[in-house]
């Protein structure tokens, strides 16, 4: 499935990464699921920027997780571009930057 994410730091977060990437508001899917993604994605960009990534639910260890295959395609988008996505494809204008 193609959504809009966004990368943010993980302050207080168990995680090795200073920087994480969550689905935006309004796409049917918990802010709270973490999107496992290119590394590159989140280091060349600074944090708050917004993507349109494929990605597929699964569970790792129990915990469910939205994966997008480190080599998979993304396409960074205004916050305009995620508003209109989401409004498109799930009826709702709830992206936030």
């Amino acid at each position: 499935m193609e959504i809009i994410v966004e990368t943010f730091w993980a302050r207080g977060e168990a995680s090795s990464s200073g920087i994480r990437v969550r689905a935006l508001p309004g796409q049917g899917l918990s802010t709270t699921l973490r999107v496992e993604c290119s590394r590159s994605m989140r280091k060349e960009h600074p944090v708050g920027t917004l993507f349109r990534l494929d990605v597929k639910l699964i569970h790792r260890e129990g915990t469910p997780l939205l994966y997008a295959h480190h080599a998979a395609p993304f396409e960074k988008v205004s916050s305009e571009e995620a508003q209109r996505f989401i409004a498109t494809l799930y009826g709702r204008n709830k992206a936030t930057s």
